[in-house]
């Protein structure tokens, strides 16, 4: 079965409902529910999705959303060593830093995210939800 790794801004289309961004979201999770895929997340993204949900909704539904989310995704470490590559790669953003080096640290080859740009020189599969969908 194939697995990837999903991105924060991803899952936050899913749960905040972004548009035009949240059909996708939908459709990826869909497939991970009906066990067609296996959506991988790295441990940063569920502080960053408890952050961001809890501007938006109180603390019980950011947490509800959460533990629903749960359900759907693995959740892969951030370890010393997805840090210490993160802190001596060339990304300018550090969080893609992170999401990459867990991809890489856990044996996942493909990275779905809606900031390809940031993955110019990226030794796995990056693409956006639609593009995976579309294949």
């Amino acid at each position: 079965m194939i697995r990837v790794l999903v991105d924060t801004d991803v899952c936050l289309d899913l749960l905040a409902n972004r548009q035009p961004f949240a059909l996708a979201a939908a459709n990826l999770f869909s497939l991970a529910d009906r066990r067609e895929l296996i959506i991988t997340i790295s441990s940063l993204t569920f502080s960053h999705l408890h952050y961001l949900l809890s501007k938006t909704y109180s603390r019980d539904q950011a947490r509800k959303k959460l533990t629903q989310f749960k359900t759907l995704v693995s959740v892969l470490a951030v370890d010393d060593k997805v840090i210490e590559m993160a802190l001596q790669s060339d990304f300018k953003d550090f969080e893609d830093a992170i999401q990459y080096y867990t991809a890489l640290r856990h044996g996942v080859d493909t990275l779905l995210t809606r900031n390809i740009k940031d993955y110019k020189s990226a030794q796995i599969t990056v693409l956006t939800p639609e593009a995976f969908l579309s294949k």
